[in-house]
């Protein structure tokens, strides 16, 4: 276990608890007195098949010092290559229920737990407010979905139009490579913990707020599962950010830095202590 100071903010290296053992997170809390109210369990990208808790640590130590210094629980997850769905969202999901039972280890009241991601990381963060809702625990205040992978289909607009020119492309074939390491059955592809911009029961989830940016590949299928959120009556905020330049290392990360990004998560939570959350804007 390992603990540093940085600009006021404790960051911290622990065990949780996942499915099937305990797995790597990393705890982001600002030197604030008292516990907090919001406590954000996130977890990383990487196409379900590679990624770890370094790949988002700049993000989460910018969003931890932001958003009304909320406490945020960075958590790893089984790879596909070690095994495949439904390993990852079975983790997710019990980095959850492990957060709601451990408050005081994390310094936080229990009052409002988020789940984020960003990515592949993004996906878990749905299907958990999916997961959440079937099998009733643990309640969920809001979900925050960057860049979100949710069509192992790959079959919006952006995605078939995207390959015309070589780095494009390589962005495409990407995700149809993680799709094929995370999902090998084909009939899992159509399962809502897989994909839940299939799924037809979208009713009674947490708030969400769905980030997409204007160069990516998964723009559409983002935007797309927030009008259906949308649709089902939940409160849901899409926002279409500037191109981020996706064919540079870690450009989803770095384009989550961005003050509009920060600005967009913090004016979400702000609206998670009121009641009159609009249903869509």
């Amino acid at each position: 276990m390992s603990e540093m100071m940085e600009h006021e903010l404790a960051v911290r290296d622990l065990d949780v608890g996942g499915a099937e053992g305990a797995l790597d997170a990393r705890l982001y809390k600002a030197s604030v007195d008292g516990k907090r109210d919001v406590l954000i369990v996130f977890f990383h990208g990487g196409g379900f098949v590679d990624g770890s808790l370094e790949c988002s640590d700049g993000f989460l130590r910018r969003l931890a010092e932001a958003s009304g210094y909320p406490v945020v629980l960075s958590s790893t997850y089984t790879l596909a290559p070690v095994k495949p769905f439904p390993a990852a969202v079975e983790d997710a999901h019990a980095v959850l229920m492990w957060a709601k039972k451990n408050k005081s280890k994390l310094g936080w009241t229990g009052k409002r737990l988020v789940v984020a991601g960003i990515e592949a990381g993004a996906n878990l963060a749905a299907v958990c407010g999916l997961m959440a809702r079937d099998r009733g625990a643990p309640q969920l205040a809001g979900q925050i979905l960057i860049m979100p992978m949710l069509d192992p289909g790959l079959s919006t607009c952006s995605m078939r139009e995207m390959p015309s020119c070589a780095e494009e492309a390589k962005l495409v074939n990407e995700c149809a490579a993680a799709y094929r390491g995370y999902l090998p059955h084909p009939a899992d592809r159509s399962h809502p913990y897989a994909s839940p911009l299939q799924s037809s029961r979208l009713k009674n989830l947490p708030p969400a707020l769905i980030l997409s940016t204007e160069d990516d590949p998964l723009r559409d299928e983002a935007e797309a599962y927030g009008n259906k959120l949308i649709q089902a009556g939940v409160p849901t905020t899409v926002r279409r950010l500037s191109a981020a330049r996706l064919q540079q290392p870690n450009a989803r990360n770095e384009c989550a830095c961005q003050a509009d990004v920060l600005s967009e998560i913090a004016n979400f939570i702000a609206g998670l202590d009121r009641e009159d959350i609009p249903a869509g804007c």
